[in-house]
């Protein structure tokens, strides 16, 4: 099973968004291994990119809607987690 991890970009973030860095890395995390669970196991066939964007909304949906509004993932490493999803079926 996938294990993504969401780790964020320190000389991206503000002074806010740093003092809050690990736990939002944890929740953000979290949210997408939920997502992968949930998108692996209604898996049927899509394609890599169509898991993706699949991987995204769940992963969205399953945050604060401030949180999901501003998380945008390295795409890069939402595919890996998609191609993975693909390849463990």
């Amino acid at each position: 099973m996938v294990e993504p991890h969401v780790t964020l970009n320190p000389d991206s973030l503000g002074p806010v968004e740093e003092k809050l860095r690990g736990p939002l890395q944890d929740q953000l995390s979290s949210a997408m291994k939920a997502a992968s669970d949930r998108v692996s196991d209604d898996y049927h066939g899509e394609p890599v990119e169509e898991v993706a964007d699949e991987l995204l909304d769940e992963t969205k949906a399953g945050l604060h809607r401030d949180i999901a509004a501003g998380f945008v993932p390295d795409q890069r490493e939402l595919r890996r987690v998609a191609e993975a999803i693909v390849h463990d079926q």
